[in-house]
């Protein structure tokens, strides 16, 4: 996917369909000629539904069409017949897309299942033909009542990133060049910071054709969760992932504090989000040798008690196996055979 194929976020006006007119329909047949009041009511006006497809990963299509009308109900007509309801019409959307109504600001629904729908608009009611208005002192009503007006509003469409794993850390961390190799992703690769301004996707292929889906998520810098730098537009992203990968580069001054800083970055946006687990893969690894790793791992052991850690390098394809296995353990809460 490329990135300026990924929209995360859009914004839509919707206008639901009119009800339709009632009849005010007498039965006139041959031999009846006064029949009474036989007139049918209109149909309901097409609504407008948001509905979860697994199959999408962005919010791109919706970029250019905001403006969604749903059809009208049509008119009832004579031997009570009921007119056709309005044509409904449906928005598809990645799963994770958070819904907001954007004059109130509430939060309406989360679609996370395949087919999830949401009832944006409803349709107007159709109107009551004039056969409901028949009494023993009115017995031939020449009126009906007209179909109710549709409902109209604007939402505001947030995706949230549904993968398994999300890649979390400072920029040009080796983040996007990690996706390259382990999955069939092409993210957009330079040595500079904030290359990857949008999230990118890439299934990981595992051991006996598994699978599971891994983010790069733009780099965090000190202030992120104060809409600093990128901000809030990527923090969002990592609410969905079950397991946090924080990539460090195997020469940052400080590989512990570089560590805290990006804890603490998710802790004041979000302080759930350290319930999940978490994994610190070390990357650009192949610039070290024996003697230095060792010493990196020995103070390591102190520095990270209790928290997982592994050296890999992306170019030089090391650790790589040791990567996915150890994820996919995680994932699934199993040993890996």
């Amino acid at each position: 996917m490329t990135e300026g194929n990924f929209v995360d976020y859009v914004k839509i006006h919707v206008t639901s369909g009119k009800g339709g007119q009632g009849s005010a329909h007498l039965r006139r047949e041959k031999f009846i000629p006064k029949g009474g009041p036989d007139g049918g009511d209109g149909g309901r006006g097409g609504h407008i539904i948001l509905k979860a497809n697994s199959n999408l990963w962005t919010l791109h299509h919706l970029k250019f069409k905001r403006h969604y009308k749903a059809g009208y109900g049509g008119a009832g007509s004579k031997q009570t017949s009921t007119g056709a309801d309005g044509d409904d019409i449906y928005i598809e959307v990645p799963l994770g897309t958070v819904v907001i109504n954007t004059e109130t600001g509430e939060r309406l629904k989360e679609l996370l299942e395949h087919d999830d729908e949401l009832i944006l608009a409803k349709g107007g009611m159709g109107g009551l033909g004039n056969n409901h208005f028949k009494s023993s002192t009115n017995q031939t009503p020449r009126y009906a009542q007209p179909g109710m007006e549709g409902e109209e509003g604007a939402f505001t469409l947030e995706m949230k990133v549904l993968a398994d794993v999300g890649l979390v850390g400072f920029p040009n961390a080796g983040k996007s060049t990690l996706l390259s190799v382990i999955t069939a992703a092409k993210p957009k690769i330079a040595n500079y910071e904030f290359t990857t301004l949008k999230p990118n996707l890439g299934i990981v292929e595992y051991r006996d054709h598994r699978t599971f889906v891994m983010a790069d998520i733009p780099g965090i810098i000190e202030g992120a969760a104060e809409g600093k730098g990128l901000g809030h537009y990527f923090l969002r992203h990592i609410e969905r992932n079950s397991t946090l990968l924080f990539l460090i580069p195997a020469d940052a001054d400080d590989i512990r504090k570089q560590y805290d800083i990006l804890l603490d970055e998710l802790k004041r946006y979000n302080p759930e989000l350290l319930d999940k687990d978490k994994l610190v893969a070390i990357s650009k690894s192949d610039m070290l040798d024996d003697e230095l790793k060792a010493e990196m791992k020995e103070a390591l052991d102190k520095d990270f008690d209790g928290i997982p850690y592994l050296f890999f390098s992306s170019m030089a394809q090391q650790g790589l196996m040791k990567l996915k296995d150890t994820l996919w353990t995680m994932l699934n809460e199993t040993s890996v055979h």
